[in-house]
């Protein structure tokens, strides 16, 4: 999407660049508020959705979470008073309307709502997005999007330290802490820059245990979830030149032959760079209206690129694509063909 395209919008981007004073007054000026993120919610969509309700809650505002999903059972922790609902038609048809500003964090194309999309979409109120993804989409008035930051908690404690909006409590700093630690691979991607370090720091000083957030979000799983990575480990195979293609299919058999749900293959596709050589690892979903497909590369190869040619999105090193109207048997080949393609951009 070129500048162009969204000359009717405001982007506020880049490192540094982002307009937190501009985010303040909407934060401070407005009453109430509609806090939402993407499909399948991970640690960095639940911790930023908790860590800007506690904001706007400490400043007096009047604040509800909707999410297409339910929350996963490893993030529920992030929400003790269970704040967040899951999206009801019936019961939350004029949630759209009733608050002065719709919030969209950690994702900035409007399906990735699913359900609440037509909604969102149509309500008249404010409309903002707090995200680092790239290619954003033209449905909100206002982005306040990072590229460059790790996670969308990154964007939250940097507009918190800025803006002194609130004090960076516990409460606000332990979400931040699972939002950053998940999103950077706990400190191991790309992205973990010495000033990450530094924050994961000053989160710790307030009072945030690390073990513990790690402990919650990854070794409390489900038996379900070790016999669906058992399946996943079974399908994997290598594909291409040298062998540095890897994958793993997943389909709905799988998930129900051990009541497995699709929010248990978290982190099953960095399995796949785990191999020598590897440097793309994707993982195949069936779902039961399509499929959805989980791209990761080393390097720098973009497989942001590689999930926008099928209508997904993300950052250059991970991303995904959902694809609603067809059957994975019938695209598998033609996207393995299509990775091959992106090796020699490394």
């Amino acid at each position: 999407m070129g500048l162009d395209q969204i000359k009717p919008f405001l982007i506020y981007s880049c490192r540094f660049m982002i307009d937190f004073k501009k985010l303040k007054t909407i934060s401070t000026e407005n009453n109430s508020f509609l806090l939402t993120t993407h499909v399948n919610p991970d640690a960095d969509a639940i911790g930023s959705e908790i860590a800007f309700y506690l904001v706007l809650n400490k400043l007096g505002k009047k604040v509800k979470i909707v999410n297409h999903h339910p929350t996963p059972y490893n993030l529920e922790f992030l929400d003790t008073d269970k704040i967040i609902e899951k999206f009801d038609f019936e019961k939350h048809k004029n949630i759209f309307n009733e608050a002065d500003v719709l919030v969209a964090l950690d994702f900035n194309r409007s399906d990735r709502m699913v359900s609440m999309t037509e909604g969102f979409k149509k309500s008249k109120k404010l409309k903002i997005c707090i995200d680092h993804h790239q290619g954003p989409e033209s449905f909100v008035d206002h982005f306040f999007i990072d590229t460059d930051s790790c996670a969308t908690g990154h964007i939250l404690f940097d507009f918190i330290k800025q803006t002194l909006i609130v004090p960076l409590t516990y409460d606000i700093a332990y979400p931040i802490y699972a939002a950053i630690m998940t999103d950077t691979g706990s400190f191991r991607f790309e992205r973990t820059t010495p000033e990450i370090h530094k924050i994961a720091a000053e989160l710790l000083e307030a009072g945030v245990v690390p073990g513990d957030v790690y402990d919650k979000i990854y070794d409390q799983g489900k038996f379900s979830k070790i016999r669906l990575l058992g399946k996943a480990l079974d399908s994997i195979k290598l594909y291409g030149d040298n062998n540095k293609i890897s994958y793993m299919v997943l389909t709905q058999n799988d998930f129900k032959d051990i009541s497995a749900m699709e929010s248990d293959t978290d982190n099953f596709v960095n399995i796949c760079l785990s191999i020598e050589n590897v440097v793309i690892g994707l993982l195949f979903l069936e779902l039961k209206q399509g499929f959805k497909v989980s791209f990761r590369s080393k390097g720098t190869i973009p497989v942001n690129k590689l999930a926008q040619e099928f209508g997904g999105g993300g950052h250059i090193n991970a991303a995904g694509a959902r694809i609603h109207d067809g059957k994975l048997n019938d695209y598998l080949s033609t996207i393995l063909k299509k990775a091959e393609e992106y090796l020699k951009l490394n």
